[in-house]
């Protein structure tokens, strides 16, 4: 395919990529029967959307999404098993993993159980004494003292805790890789479980546990009982699906709208706290879950408290919504100051390694296991590779990893726990978590690189640009950034529409913040502001300073800027190349 404005080597390294023959097509075809602006019927086409399904798509109902809950294997079992602790009033404890799915996951049986008159004890183990998931001496504990606990978000691999819980049923919603054998308890609800189609494989662990609510529901609506509303509860489920990066198609993606309207409604005190002490000062995004809100509510399992977001996303009382909104507030802070020592040793330590590889890791004594997740992340966004990061306290190291699109992450790091390199290991394709000693870690790294190697992870570049095509500044509106939020909304599996603006001449640059900088861009005719965000990181904010006039083909995504109360549009540039 010809490079997209002839581009064949960016400021950033990459190819410029734009519609295909047939795209362009279906696009024509979009905008004309459909009657979309041809923006829009670009970034539909690239979806795949055709003619007939636009308005379903633009409009999507849950309703006509949602799948029936009793089509997960031990659904019935579960529900059955929660609705017999309501009507005996026995205990009931809740046992979440510590990050914002696990926390969210909590909150909505917490919710759902408060609705129906029942307490529930929730329980998040620490991330440095406890680790990930259920733990034999936590279990058993709780076992004591209830009669039913629900593990979310975790539980799937975890044999031994879970028979610890002697006197306790179990039941696990979760979503990571299943193995072959399944723990011994009520139900294990998942649709990653190896016995079933994969077809709701895309859900993060609050997605289960509101198939689990709405089956709930229906069985006690047809015994004439009251239930809860559960679209109000939605506002979490879309935070968690955003949060752990779940794919927003389908019926994530209907999840993740409606959960946007609820919450624009302020009507959850945790997260109206949340979001005034991120000063945000509007309706949140899929943005501001993944970047503001979702952050903020892990800074506590990553670095505090374990349990503090999920404490906050459960509260009624605003005021102590506020306190611990404040708490989280000051603890992401700490945790960006880890964040940013660990990534820059970290990143240095991989290019001395070497970047080319199927695989980029690092790994360091002292290394905060709570922000590796987050480094690692950072090295894979760099280097377009799967990335982990371990940190080592003694001889013991806990890891993390992030994948690239079609590379299974978490299968590789279960099949390195099968084969005995590592202690143990799991997780799913884009995001998998490990433990394992200094011994084990150069053959561990040197088989995981081979893995990801058979997957086609080494032969990956720097990334090619794919856009959605041109636009000129004057076509860069309110109105039409408006029209195409009506594709989003926007994240995983679901980029955000990129158009490139051709032939500018930059009028003005000006550093702001740590590393970004901001532009005034004209084609003769009309001026666009734009701020390109860690622009001395990516090696770009020197030439751009340096540019004498040059003409600029630029590569980003049109948003609105509030600023005073005032929206004014602006383009946040991906990527730019000089025009002559």
């Amino acid at each position: 395919m010809t490079a997209f404005l002839g581009i064949e080597t960016s400021l950033t390294g990459r190819r410029w990529i734009g519609p295909d023959p047939d795209t362009a097509r279906l696009a024509e075809a979009l905008g004309q029967r459909a009657d979309l602006p041809p923006p829009l019927a670009h970034v539909l086409a690239r979806r795949g959307v055709t003619p007939e399904e636009a308005q379903g798509f633009l409009s999507p109902a849950l309703r006509d999404l949602m799948p029936d809950p009793r089509g997960l294997r031990d659904m019935d079992a579960a529900a059955a098993r929660v609705i017999a602790a309501l009507d005996r009033g026995e205990r009931i404890a809740i046992f979440a993993d510590y990050d914002v799915d696990g926390g969210a996951s909590a909150a909505l049986l917490i919710d759902w159980l408060r609705s129906m008159g029942r307490p529930a004890t929730l329980y998040i183990p620490d991330r440095i004494d406890e680790g990930y998931g259920p733990n034999e001496p936590a279990m058993a504990a709780l076992a004591r003292d209830h009669d039913l606990i629900v593990c979310v978000d975790c539980g799937t691999l975890s044999h031994g805790p879970i028979a610890a819980a002697e006197g306790a049923d179990v039941i696990v919603l979760d979503h990571h890789l299943a193995g072959a054998d399944l723990p011994d308890c009520v139900a294990v609800v998942n649709p990653n479980r190896q016995d079933e189609d994969g077809s709701l494989g895309h859900l993060c662990a609050a997605g289960v546990v509101f198939l689990l609510l709405v089956e709930l529901n229906r069985r006690l609506r047809e015994a004439g009982r009251k239930t809860p509303d559960l679209i109000a509860m939605l506002d979490l489920v879309a935070l968690a699906t955003v949060a752990d990066v779940a794919p927003l198609t389908g019926l994530n993606r209907a999840f993740v709208r409606q959960g946007l309207k609820v919450m624009a409604r302020r009507a959850r005190p945790g997260l109206v706290a949340l979001g005034d002490v991120a000063r945000l000062d509007r309706p949140p995004t899929s943005y501001h879950l993944g970047y503001v809100l979702g952050p903020r509510v892990n800074a506590g399992g990553r670095i505090g408290a374990a349990d503090l977001g999920a404490r906050l996303l459960a509260t009624t009382d605003p005021a102590e919504a506020a306190q611990l909104a404040k708490r989280l507030d000051d603890l992401n802070t700490d945790r960006r100051e880890i964040e940013g020592r660990v990534r820059d040793a970290a990143l240095a330590q991989a290019e001395a390694r070497g970047t080319e590889a199927a695989l980029v890791w690092a790994a360091e004594e002292g290394w905060h296991p709570g922000v590796v997740g987050i480094v690692a992340s950072r090295l894979k966004e760099a280097t377009n590779r799967p990335a982990v990061v371990i940190g080592f306290e003694g001889d013991a190291g806990k890891g993390s990893g992030r994948s690239v699109s079609g590379v299974d992450l978490g299968a590789a790091i279960q099949r390195l726990a099968a084969e005995g390199l590592i202690e143990k290991g799991g997780g799913h394709k884009m995001a998998a978590g490990l433990s394992l000693t200094r011994a084990q870690l150069e053959p561990a790294m040197e088989r995981l690189a081979e893995l990801m190697a058979k997957q086609g992870a080494g032969e990956r570049g720097p990334g090619d640009l794919r856009l959605d095509g041109l636009l000129l500044p004057a076509a860069c509106t309110v109105d039409l950034i408006e029209r195409l939020d009506e594709a989003g909304p926007f994240g995983a599996s679901a980029p955000a529409p990129r158009f490139a603006l051709p032939s500018l001449r930059i009028r003005h640059t000006r550093p702001v913040g740590q590393g970004h900088l901001k532009l005034t861009l004209s084609d003769g005719a009309m001026s666009l502001d734009a701020i390109w965000f860690d622009a001395t990181a990516k090696g770009v904010e020197a030439a751009l300073h340096a540019h004498s006039g040059r003409p600029l083909h630029v590569a980003g995504r049109i948003e609105v800027n509030h600023w005073n109360g005032r929206q004014t549009v602006q383009l946040r540039l991906d990527d730019a190349a000089w025009a002559d």
